[in-house]
């Protein structure tokens, strides 16, 4: 098999005789399994009555999840779960492009043709003759070129407006919202001490609180935001990650839910307040030790 890899332009970047190894070939001897499995799930011959009533938006949430448990196994550097999560993950981009390909809107084989184009499009540096110094001139030329590519004004593509729009769209809130904050810090949008920061804080604070005060659900949702953006800021000032700060609180919150149901002989709803909180302290405190 003579495998070759051409430049946008058609000259011949990449062509190696007889290089085919067989752990590549095993590779697309995997993946072409799994295309099978996933189309014989979608068959209305034999196929699986869920699968078969999926679409493509009853299938974002799915989507999402695969992707923040990916990331969750990427932290825990635990390497099975690494690849059992990206195989999740894997699942839904080839689910989707099935459901895709039978409404003949597209296949796998444009999403990966595709990004292929895409990728040798972007790095000129590495499949043409664009020389480069350092990672901030790739960075450079790929916006620059994805810009060209939508058609857009190199001024325009810098557009601090633009950037944000894309952060927000594209991005879980809380993590675009420490994007958005730090973006806006960098085109001037700052405080000039942490003290403004904790000043604001109070402010937001107090209008959340009077807004609770009201009937009005919009409002309250409003202020709410405003009150969590602050604290985004409070973080990027001390250099801390909020995305990450919140992931840990639920993961604690959770082993201690899993201690105190060891402790409690009976459901925990069972229990009254004070009873939970002495399982609760003692599940902390556990917790605490095997730290």
């Amino acid at each position: 098999m003579v495998i070759k890899l051409l430049r946008p332009d058609n000259k011949l970047i990449f062509s190696p005789m007889n290089s085919f190894s067989t752990t590549n070939q095993s590779i697309l001897d995997a993946l072409q399994r799994l295309i099978a499995v996933v189309a014989q799930l979608r068959s209305p011959d034999g196929g699986c009555p869920w699968d078969l009533a999926q679409t493509p938006q009853t299938l974002i949430p799915y989507v999402i999840e695969e992707a923040y448990e990916v990331v969750e196994a990427i932290s825990s550097e635990d390497s099975e779960a690494i690849a059992e999560e990206l195989g999740d993950l894997l699942l839904q981009v080839v689910l989707q492009a099935q459901i895709a390909s039978e409404h003949q809107d597209f296949t796998l084989a444009e999403v990966a043709t595709g990004i292929t184009q895409k990728l040798i499009r972007r790095h000129p540096h590495v499949f043409g003759d664009v020389e480069v110094n350092s990672a901030a001139q790739v960075n450079q030329n790929w916006e620059q070129i994805k810009a060209a590519e939508k058609g857009e004004t190199p001024e325009h593509a810098q557009l601090l407006s633009r950037k944000l729009k894309r952060y927000a769209r594209s991005l879980p809130p809380l993590i675009a919202g420490m994007k958005i904050s730090q973006k806006a810090a960098s085109a001037g949008f700052e405080w000039e001490n942490i003290e403004g920061v904790w000043s604001k804080f109070e402010e937001e604070l107090q209008e959340f609180r009077e807004a609770l005060m009201t009937e009005d659900k919009a409002h309250q949702q409003q202020e709410l935001g405003d009150l969590i953006f602050t604290i985004i800021n409070i973080a990027r000032w001390y250099d801390l990650n909020p995305f990450d700060g919140l992931q840990g609180t639920n993961r604690r919150f959770i082993q201690r839910l899993e201690i105190m149901e060891k402790f409690a002989p009976r459901p925990l709803t069972d229990y009254d307040l004070d009873e939970l909180e002495s399982f609760w302290q003692q599940a902390k405190a556990r917790l605490k030790s095997e730290q």
